[in-house]
């Protein structure tokens, strides 16, 4: 009863944070998909900068041989359908429970999910951070996402990708919308349904063919990302290129930029890689 009553209130201040004055009054309380609309943070040419949502990015610590691991996902299914594109999710494959892989068995960690693995002196999986705040437990999320969703945003985020060839082209554009915000631009690129090995709960049998979304494959700006500043009424557009490698899927990538500095992530913006023949 408590975790359904959670969940109800999450679903209430997604929709009143994501539109819900154009839903029926006597329909507020259902969760419509339909409110989240795909230009809400686009950049206005001129004027006051506008207000924007708040888009939150849960990292999630993850790996192949972590039997829990499956749980957390359940959750951030939740989370996704729920909040809609209000929510980002990565998966990061990194730390004692990643499998790199063998000639018969497809692996998923990586060099830079053990170095944020290890950055962030985490000690178990599944584990994310939620906003880049403290690392809490998995049980946690839907508490903490909603925290972070009332929020206000004070930076409005917009990205466009397009693959050419084995080379995608990344326009990151950018504006202040409350007051200045100093810190770091980071973008990453995600795999979604690779189907490969995972250990389940509940003593049940490995999953030889689990599908694996939002994994994270590599950051397009280094480990870390660049410096960035933006002031309020101010709009910028960084541009980054990146040629994916052979094993990943084209028909399934995207990027995911985000905003950080001392006080975690500001705003956050996820976009599909339009493949251009």
């Amino acid at each position: 009863m408590l975790k359904r009553y959670t969940y109800s209130i999450l679903a209430l201040v997604c929709l009143l944070l994501t539109g819900c004055d154009r839903i029926a009054e006597d329909e507020r309380l259902i969760y419509d998909p339909i409110v989240l609309e795909d230009n809400q943070n686009d950049i206005p040419e001129e004027g006051k900068p506008e207000q924007t949502k708040r888009v939150v990015l849960l990292e999630d610590f993850t790996g192949q041989r972590c039997v829990n691991c499956p749980k957390a996902t359940d959750i951030i299914e939740q989370l996704q359908e729920v909040c809609g594109d209000a929510f980002v999710a990565v998966g990061i494959h990194g730390g004692p429970t990643a499998f790199a892989g063998n000639a018969n068995v497809v692996g998923l960690k990586t060099d830079i999910g053990d170095e944020y693995y290890t950055h962030w002196n985490l000690e178990y999986q599944p584990v994310g951070l939620v906003n880049r705040h403290a690392p809490i437990n998995y049980t946690e999320w839907i508490e903490a996402v909603k925290e972070e969703l009332v929020k206000p945003a004070t930076l409005r985020l917009k990205g466009t990708a397009v693959l050419e060839d084995n080379t995608i082209t990344i326009n990151i554009d950018a504006q202040g919308t409350n007051g200045t915000v100093d810190g770091k631009l980071q973008v990453w690129l995600l795999e979604d349904g690779i189907k490969a090995l995972q250990l389940m709960p509940d003593n049940k049998p490995a999953d030889q063919a689990y599908i694996h979304n939002h994994v994270l494959r590599t950051a397009v700006n280094g480990t870390w990302g660049e410096d960035f500043s933006i002031k309020e009424g101010e709009t910028e557009r960084r541009t980054m290129a990146l040629d994916i490698e052979p094993k990943w899927n084209r028909e399934q990538l995207s990027i995911v930029a985000f905003v950080y500095n001392d006080q975690g992530v500001q705003q956050a913006a996820k976009t599909k890689v339009e493949i251009i023949e």
